[in-house]
């Protein structure tokens, strides 16, 4: 069976437009029908699929739901006055814009950038059809899988722009029959899970849950190994091939980013939503442990992170414990960081500070964040003793799609932060020293799958 995918380049981006359908009023359109669909990016003539689900019959209480594997992301429904419908994608600075047809099961549009400065440079046309559950293939037309993709495989990839250059992943997947989900891990992240399907020697994976798509297709050969190319809607193709393996594994997160050479302390000052000045040497945080998380909201890793974050803080924030984020975003702009993080706050109910580091480069918030030797990836986790000292950096983020990696990084930042909890603040008087007690029930959260 041939799938539609031709060999050209993602990068290019073609924009549809051309409504592909027919039926669709000049005026008020009908609200898109509850249930299942499949849509379609069209980026450089190719399709990507991904499946979303609507809810509720009425605007007010429809929602938007972009369904990746087990893992659901849940939007909100705006109807227009012109007869479009926009879903904006949460903390994202993005959102989807359409039209349904009279009958209310076809829609056409686009997912458009929002960022002032892009002029829609990264908008990506869509189609979308309900009552379609699949992704690549429709039922009874699959054709047997040549292998058994199960498993945890080593994969290297070369970016043609630094040919030399080859870096680590990690992937993980399932399959069961033709259908396969899974996700690939870097030293910085994540793609988040991935679903899709094994055809013959080809496999395909999409994924769409509110940042830009990724389409991932590969070949399987005769001694079961894969290669295959990355694309995303604003990114450039990457080739990679990979071998199974039980042994692989990623660098050490907690040993890619560290202080300068005798450095033991970071320190900054950054305005926070309302332009005061926040600095690691205000009382709030002298004698607390402090959790800084180097974030944008334009990244997914970011917000899987704050996820995990926003609640663990509420429920240990009593036991000595202060955060901050440091935000680096699309836009050099204060008012454009504002209203970001405003809005990113508001969702995950943050209750630490969060200030505006500058410009999301990772050499600018290498120069800003000064004691780094260097700024490796967005998230980054720098973790400060009572004492002001930082103990330990984290680069990257392990999302709960990744399992056993997850797990682990739980168990390692919560017993982390239960060592440094226990120790006794170095400026208090000897009557107030006492360290704070362990808290068994807030150690335990786990952010759920997604945001």
């Amino acid at each position: 069976m041939t799938l539609p995918f031709p060999g050209r380049a993602l990068a290019t981006l073609l924009f549809a437009s051309a409504l592909p359908f027919a039926s669709f009023a000049a005026g008020k359109a009908a609200f898109p029908a509850e249930g299942v669909w499949r849509g379609e990016f069209n980026i450089d003539g190719d399709p990507v699929p991904f499946n979303f689900e609507v809810k509720g019959k009425r605007a007010q209480d429809a929602t938007f739901t972009l369904l990746n594997g087990s893992r659901t992301d849940k939007f909100k429904v705006t109807p227009r006055d012109d007869g479009t419908f926009s879903v904006r994608m949460n903390t994202y600075d993005a959102v989807l814009e359409g039209k349904v047809s009279d009958d209310g099961l076809h829609l056409a549009g686009q997912y458009k950038d929002l960022v002032p400065s892009r002029n829609g440079a990264r908008n990506l046309a869509f189609t979308a059809e309900h009552g379609a559950d699949w992704r690549f293939v429709k039922p009874g037309q699959d054709e047997a899988p040549a292998a058994d993709l199960s498993g945890k495989w080593a994969v290297q990839t070369i970016d043609k722009a630094a040919r030399q250059d080859k870096r680590n992943q990690v992937a993980l997947l399932k399959q069961e029959g033709n259908h396969l989900s899974g996700v690939f891990m870097t030293v910085v992240g994540d793609t988040r899970e991935l679903e899709g399907t094994v055809q013959g020697d080809r496999f395909y994976l999409s994924g769409f849950s509110g940042p830009s798509p990724l389409l991932i297709r590969g070949t399987i050969d005769e001694d079961g190994n894969i290669q295959g190319s990355f694309g995303s809607g604003i990114y450039n193709v990457v080739k990679f091939e990979g071998e199974k393996s039980d042994k692989v594994e990623l660098p050490d997160p907690y040993k890619l980013t560290f202080l300068k050479d005798g450095q033991d302390h970071i320190d900054f000052s950054f305005p926070d939503l309302q332009g005061k000045q926040v600095s690691l040497k205000d009382d709030k945080y002298k004698g607390k442990v402090v959790i800084v998380e180097v974030i944008g909201t334009w990244c997914p890793n970011c917000t899987d992170q704050t996820y995990f974050l926003a609640p663990w803080f509420k429920q240990n924030q009593h036991r000595g414990v202060e955060a901050v984020a440091v935000a680096f975003e699309q836009e050099d702009d204060f008012g454009y960081f504002q209203k970001a993080l405003t809005t990113f706050k508001d969702y995950f109910d943050i209750r630490y500070d969060i200030v505006f580091g500058g410009i999301a480069d990772k050499k600018v918030a290498t120069e800003k964040l000064k004691g780094l030797n260097y700024m490796a990836a967005f998230p980054t986790t720098i973790i400060i003793g009572r004492d002001g000292k930082v103990r330990e950096i984290y680069t990257g983020y392990t999302g709960t799609v990744t399992g056993e990696y997850y797990k682990d990084y739980v168990a390692k930042f919560n017993g982390l932060l239960d060592t440094l909890i226990a120790e006794p603040d170095p400026f208090a008087s000897t009557a107030s020293a006492t360290p704070a007690t362990a808290s068994p029930t807030a150690l335990a959260v786990a952010a759920p799958a997604s945001p």
